[in-house]
Formats: structure tokens, C-alpha cells, sequence
């Protein structure tokens, strides 16, 4: 274990160990961390003890604002920094434990840290890989008969999102105005939208990208995951209703994206790991694994009104309810030539499992509008208010230890008078 004292209800216990960009009043530099208890190691303090044989030539990454530089090593290099951790942190390792001069340098008190996006994202694209929520999704809108598309089954079906909108944890949002067509028998008409909704999502950082032209196969796809944040993908339902025929989500999504900032690393989350999800039809050739890479990850969403005291949980869920894996989500989105680079981030879609209060969105939990959320002390909601603060948590439970990710917060501000 390590010599840093870490509570057994921590997110970040010394198996976790995940990324993160901070910056501190006394030093407003953007620079790479590493939380550990409620303590964030500064690696840009300590890059000269990455000595291993990729690191050596490389410790500069940690001198960068982001941690584009560090996922573009490659597969490789993460795993070598991970073992140079865990020896630094580790018990028996006096290198940082008996150093009281470097230790005050290096080690930050999270408290004191303004987190920020852990990379610059060039590219962000969201899919809509649960079968729970697609089927709950289309039973509302076209029917128990035609709940699923044709090729829902045959292939992760997902959307190009917007990049520039993706936010970190505890940045307010703005709702957003739009046209919207409430009544079918009259025109449009443009507002404030009155449907505003939360989708508990996670996404996976890519780490090492492709040429142009050339696929990831599936069996290499492990290598070009970096590691997964939480992330909730905002949604203006009545704005996306109205918009999406034929090309999909447009306004409706891109007024903004949240996510959590602590990047966990693919290797804390192997532990957790439990076989996929019987896929039947069979997948395509080039989407067949048998590996296990669906996580038991607990998932959580609470949502706190400006007159409530205390948070209500609305939601409680898992990323195992997932029907498609991240390994089908990258071979699938490259299959065809698609280059993805150091940064790019590719989201889960909606994680709904099969019970009503593991139903990851509004939409589905009010049943399209049709019945009220119980928040207790008198409060309920169909879709979001103004003011209204939403978190999402999860976290994998170990033996007396968790790997999480810290919050995934954000606040609903009025939409702007026009």
C-alpha cells in the first residue's frame, strides 16, 4: 500500500491512481497530476524519477498543459508510468516518503486545486450503446414493435458531437433557446427549452491514434484507450425532437457536454472487468472479442433544487448494462479509414440498466413527461428546473477499497432573454 493515509470510501485509493490537469492560486500553470486520498502528486515536480526506458526520453510530457502529449506515447509508456507510481507511492519506497523537502513540493491538497479539462479534445463522438435505454427510447417514440432500429443490433450506432461545448465538472450551463414544435397541428415556435434532461453517460479518452486509412483492429484496440471519465450529456428534448429527422442530434446536444476530471486509466479498471453482454446476431467478424471489457462500475445521479436542502439520488445504475463494448465502439469507428488522434473522446450513450430506477435519463425516468420524479420533501420533476444541480458519481468497489472518479457536476443557469 502507500504512505499516503487513504480512506477506504476514497475515490481514489492507491489501485486507482488517475490523471488529471490542476492548477493552484499560487501557481496558476496548468500541469499534470496524479490523485492519490484527497492529496494530487504534481508530476511535473517529479518527471525526473520517470527513468524507465520510454519515460527517460520523454518526461517533458509532464512540463505540457494537457495530457494529449502523455496519451500519444502509447500504450507502453502508460503502463511504464503506472509502475513508476506505484513505486514512488508505495510504503516501502523512501524516494518521495522521506523527502520532506521534495514531498511539500510535489504533493498539492485537492482542496486547494482548480481542476481543469484533462485534455484538449479535437474530436468528440457519443454513441447510444445501451440496449435498455435505445429500446425504452423507441418504445416511446415509435412503438414496443419497432423499439429498435434494424442495425441497432448489428453495429454501435452513434453521432459526431461537438467538441468545443465539452466542459469539465462544475461548470455551470446555460439552457438552451430553440425552435421547438410542442403542438403538431401548428407551426414552430422558438424558446427557453421546457425539456431539459441529464444523460448518465461514461467516455473513454483515446489515447495512441491511427493513419488515415487505416483501421484499429479490434484485438489492438485495448492499446489506444487511455483510461474513462464520467459524463453527463446534457439534453434539450423538446429542442431535439423537433430537429433530429434526418441527420440526428444537432442543437438539441451541442449546447454542452459535462465531464468528470480525473482520467482513470484503463489498468485500475481491469480488476473490475466481467464478461460482455451475449450479443445476438452475432457481430461482423471485425467486432468480435471475447476478452472481457465491460466494467462493474456503479453509477449514480442526484439532483439537487435551489430550495432542497439536501441532494435526492434519482438514479442508480451500472456500465456493465452496456450492450456494446468500448473495443467495438473505436474498431467500429475506424473500420472504415477513420483516423482518431491523442485526445479524441468517444462516449457510451445513455446507461440505462434493466430496472425503472437504473433508467439513465429524465426522459426515461418520467416516461416522456407522463409521471413525476420524487425528489421527498414535497419537490418532484419531469425534466430539469433553472437552478437545478446534477452530479453523477461511480465508483468500483474492491476489497476494502474503491477506484472512482470524483464528481461529474453541474449547475442549470436561466436560458438568456432574446
Amino acid at each position: 500500500m502507500s504512505f499516503i493515509k487513504v480512506d477506504p470510501t476514497s475515490d481514489f485509493s492507491f489501485h486507482n491512481l488517475p490523471y488529471g490537469i490542476f492548477s493552484t492560486p499560487d501557481n496558476t500553470r496548468h500541469r499534470v497530476g496524479v490523485a492519490i486520498g484527497d492529496q494530487i502528486l504534481d508530476l511535473s515536480v517529479i518527471k525526473s524519477l520517470f527513468r524507465g526506458p520510454v519515460m527517460s526520453r520523454h518526461q517533458d510530457v509532464f512540463d505540457q498543459p494537457t495530457l494529449n502529449a502523455f496519451m500519444a506515447l502509447g500504450y507502453e509508456a502508460w503502463r511504464e508510468v503506472r509502475r513508476t507510481l506505484q513505486m514512488l507511492l508505495s510504503a516501502n519506497e523512501s524516494t518521495l516518503r522521506d523527502d520532506v523537502s521534495l514531498r511539500s513540493r510535489a504533493f498539492v491538497h485537492q482542496s486547494a486545486a482548480t481542476m481543469h479539462l484533462p485534455a484538449e479534445i479535437g474530436d468528440y463522438t457519443d454513441f447510444y450503446s445501451s440496449r435498455d435505454h435505445a429500446t425504452n427510447v423507441g418504445i416511446m417514440f415509435r412503438g414496443k414493435e419497432n423499439a429498435l432500429m434494424p442495425n441497432w443490433l448489428r453495429l454501435p450506432v452513434g453521432y459526431h458531437g461537438r467538441a468545443s461545448s465539452v466542459v469539465v465538472s462544475g461548470t455551470p450551463l446555460r439552457r438552451p433557446s430553440g425552435q421547438m414544435r410542442p403542438d403538431q397541428t401548428k407551426p414552430p415556435v422558438f424558446g427557453p427549452s421546457k425539456q431539459m434532461d441529464i444523460e448518465l453517460e461514461m467516455a473513454f479518452f483515446v489515447g495512441g491514434g491511427n493513419q488515415l486509412g487505416e483501421p484499429i483492429p479490434i484485438n489492438k484496440a485495448h492499446e489506444h484507450i487511455f483510461g474513462m471519465v464520467l459524463m453527463n450529456d446534457w439534453s434539450a428534448r423538446d429542442i431535439q425532437a423537433w430537429e433530429y429527422v434526418p441527420l440526428g442530434p444537432f442543437l438539441g446536444k451541442n449546447f454542452g457536454t459535462t465531464i468528470s476530471p480525473w482520467v482513470v486509466p484503463m489498468e485500475a479498471l481491469l480488476p473490475f472487468a466481467e464478461p460482455n453482454s451475449i450479443q445476438d446476431p452475432e457481430p461482423l467478424p471485425y467486432l468480435q472479442h471475447h476478452d472481457p471489457y465491460t466494467f462493474n462500475i456503479n453509477l449514480f445521479v442526484s439532483l439537487k433544487g435551489t430550495g432542497m436542502a439536501d441532494a435526492a439520488t434519482i438514479c442508480k445504475s451500472n456500465f456493465k448494462y452496456m450492450y456494446w463494448t468500448m473495443k467495438q465502439q473505436l474498431a467500429h469507428h475506424t473500420v472504415n479509414g477513420c483516423n482518431v488522434r491523442p485526445g479524441d473522446l468517444l462516449a457510451s450513450g445513455t446507461i440505462s440498466g434493466p430496472d425503472p430506477e437504473s433508467f439513465g435519463s429524465m426522459l426515461e425516468l418520467s416516461w416522456r413527461g407522463s409521471k413525476s420524479i420524487d425528489l421527498g420533501g414535497g419537490e418532484t420533476r419531469t425534466f430539469l428546473k433553472d437552478g437545478d444541480e446534477v452530479t453523477i458519481t461511480g465508483y468500483c468497489q474492491g476489497d476494502g477499497y474503491r477506484v472512482g472518479f470524483g464528481p461529474c457536476m453541474g449547475t442549470i443557469l436561466p436560458a438568456l432573454q432574446h
